[in-house]
């Protein structure tokens, strides 16, 4: 059973193709600049390499359509026919208070999903787009929908009700809902079998860092806080979004500059961030080589999102009362030795205490590692998500019928004797080259 699951932004569709029974990657890619000229699609087929080259794709259903013809390819695919896809799994942004956990796509999802627009007018949209799309280019299978919003359905009224007027609540459900869900899923879970424990035994706060930024207070396995709100602008430093700020400035722009709502939105949710501060970087390791060269703005960028990282940890402490692990993750999470270190610093007295030298090892998408301190009450884990095997996971279970919220199902990778098998292979290469990482490795504990 081949699984092929679909993540639809304004101008890109991400896609893996997985085989669900050998538990493995078949392919996967990405489509960029989709709708705005210069098109192209940049793949990946197991055993046979990366493709790049560019194809016109005015809409996503161009965009899908190309996804599909590049795996059936006989250059470049990886399937015969489409027979073998079984299910489409569509990471779906903003949920609302609707979705609670993932569900199959029918034309009363679409409509109600629709209705949600509103909340994330730059994510369903598009997400819709591609979902009606992908439903004419492949009508005959089931599509199931995973909701980014799902996993903090858990959190509290106090933790996501805003000190604004209640019937804002109650007319147009303005709440906090938070984003980055499979992620932090994924990482929670691992994170659980890491430190041998239940995956509803632990206290977790979880640090999704990539363009877009969040945090996560996870109490006892589930979402009890989460730094971004209504929508994915509110809370840490991100690429082009603000984070938290006075929403007075907000009102003063507008008045000064005399800015539309439209032009607001652009630029809280495109212009600000570490673009907004640098003024010409989003990428961090172009503002890491900048700070270190010379650059005020860029060195400025890094004080500013660590601060706030910093921050959240001590503030989700707080509400945890006791935490097991602080995990990173997501590509800057994953990768930069800078944001993470500068992260802890200072952070001792809490009892989370880091190893630079290990820290500094960590820079591997292939496994999870450690970089815990001597002396630390808290570990802390390095773990690269993996997003879409909870699409995949997902999808499977609602085909078969045996799918519910994460509270009452087990995923595959909550065993201890969980293997990615592509990652693994990888390491084995990356280990060739980079013994040293086996230091920091972290395994499960050892049953018995």
């Amino acid at each position: 059973m081949d699984i092929l699951t679909l993540n639809c932004g304004s101008s890109s569709v991400k896609y893996q193709l997985y085989r669900w029974n050998e538990r493995r990657v078949l392919s996967k890619g990405i489509v960029e600049r989709v709708g705005i000229g210069g098109s192209f699609i940049d793949h990946y087929a197991n055993g046979k390499g990366n493709f790049k080259f560019e194809h016109d794709c005015p809409d996503h259903k161009v965009a899908i359509k190309l996804i599909i013809d590049t795996l059936l390819d006989p250059e470049m695919g990886v399937i015969k026919d489409l027979k073998s896809i079984q299910g489409v799994g569509h990471r779906m942004v903003h949920g609302g208070e609707k979705f609670a956990k993932s569900v199959i796509i029918d034309e009363e999802f679409l409509k109600t999903f629709e209705a949600l627009s509103d909340l994330a007018p730059l994510h369903n949209p598009p997400n819709l787009l591609g979902v009606r799309a992908a439903r004419e280019v492949l009508p005959d299978i089931p599509h199931c929908a995973i909701m980014d919003t799902a996993w903090h359905q858990t959190m509290p009224r106090n933790a996501y009700i805003y000190s604004l007027p209640y019937e804002w609540y109650e007319k147009y459900r303005v709440r906090r809902y938070g984003f980055h869900g499979t992620s932090f899923l994924y990482v929670a879970k691992r994170a659980a079998v890491l430190l041998g424990k239940g995956s509803f035994d632990v206290n977790l706060i979880a640090l999704h860092i990539g363009n877009g930024v969040s945090a996560n207070a996870i109490k006892k396995g589930i979402s009890i806080d989460t730094s971004m709100g209504l929508t994915p602008v509110e809370g840490l430093v991100m690429g082009t979004r603000a984070g938290d700020h006075d929403a007075g400035i907000d009102i003063f722009m507008m008045r000064k500059e005399n800015l539309t709502v439209d032009q607001l939105d652009n630029i809280l949710n495109k212009k600000s961030g570490i673009l907004g501060i640098t003024g010409k970087y989003t990428d961090r390791r172009d503002v890491e080589k900048a700070a270190n060269e010379g650059d005020d703005r860029a060195r400025l960028a890094i004080e500013i999102e660590t601060y706030r990282l910093k921050k959240y940890i001590g503030a989700y402490y707080a509400a945890l009362g006791h935490v097991d692990a602080i995990v990173f993750t997501a590509g800057v999470g994953e990768m930069s030795t800078v944001i993470r270190g500068r992260t802890l610093d200072g952070l001792e007295e809490l009892g989370i205490i880091y190893d630079k030298r290990k820290n500094e090892l960590s820079r591997t998408r292939n496994a999870e590692t450690e970089i815990t301190g001597e002396g630390s009450k808290v570990r802390i884990f390095v773990i690269p998500t993996d997003e879409e095997l909870v699409f995949v996971e997902d999808t499977v279970a609602l085909l078969e019928g045996r799918y519910d919220i994460h509270t009452n199902f087990r995923y595959s990778f909550e065993d201890p004797d969980y293997v990615n098998p592509a990652r693994e292979e990888a390491l084995k290469l990356e280990l060739e080259k980079k013994p040293e990482l086996k230091e920091i490795i972290v395994r499960p504990p050892k049953k018995g």
